[in-house]
């Protein structure tokens, strides 16, 4: 099994149990199962787990949110490559995501930590807040289903505050700009059609274009964050002095 991007195994089955919010059975469910890679043996032969059984714990929760079922979920994971990254997993959770309806529940506080994927300190809670996620309300939290894992993941972003709501305000900015944009040139080709065609040509064209922009952004990203790291300014270290 790959092992995680940059850090070895090192969960205990009770460890990532309580970061996945589920118990050690249903872990140990998914793994007879095949849904979930063995740990690797440590001494003793005791199992340890990384980033990508949580990663792919994430997955499935999210793809039983959309209501598929354990056999479903099973022939969606075989289709997958053995060996992803979190990463990648990530990317796919992403995607599956993206086909959820806007949902806004009411939470209690070891439901909203649940569903974030592990404790929040005060401090984490309300930088949810500030980014719009969750909100309190009588009894609990009004929480953003759709965001909250992702929120909770920004929350281990070494940046700041003001960097993680200039880069949403820059991300918000462009997506509406494309979404009209491309509104507009799907609107031009079915002007003249029946009211039925548009509708099915939208169903039809929705996880496409999103498939499309979700893939054309990760790789416009990856080169820029390639030239970024690997650019002269990488090796200027030695005009300090």
């Amino acid at each position: 099994m790959t092992t995680t991007d940059t850090e070895e195994p090192t969960l205990t089955i009770d460890e990532l149990a309580a970061r996945a919010g589920i118990t050690v059975r249903t872990v140990r469910f998914y793994g007879t199962k095949g849904l979930l890679p063995p740990p690797v043996l440590g001494p003793r032969r005791v199992g340890h787990y990384g980033r990508e059984h949580l990663a792919r714990l994430a997955l499935i929760e999210e793809l039983q949110q959309q209501g598929m079922t354990l056999a479903g979920i099973e022939r969606y994971l075989r289709q997958l490559p053995p060996d992803l990254s979190a990463h990648d997993l990530a990317i796919h959770r992403a995607v599956v995501a993206s086909w959820a309806p806007e949902s806004v529940e009411t939470v209690t506080r070891a439901e909203l930590e649940r569903r974030a994927g592990g404790p929040l300190g005060e401090e984490d809670v309300e930088r949810l807040v500030a980014m719009g996620v969750v909100r309190p309300a009588d009894g609990g939290y009004e929480a953003d289903l759709g965001l909250l894992r992702l929120g909770a993941g920004l929350l281990d972003v070494p940046l700041s505050q003001e960097a993680i709501f200039a880069a949403r305000k820059v991300l918000v900015e462009h997506a509406r700009a494309a979404a009209r944009e491309l509104s507009q040139l799907f609107r031009g080709e079915v002007a003249e059609r029946d009211a039925r065609d548009v509708r099915s040509l939208s169903a039809h064209m929705h996880p496409l274009v999103v498939q499309a922009l979700l893939t054309a952004f990760q790789r416009s990203l990856k080169e820029e964050l390639g030239e970024w790291l690997t650019g002269p300014s990488q090796s200027g270290g030695s005009d300090a002095g």
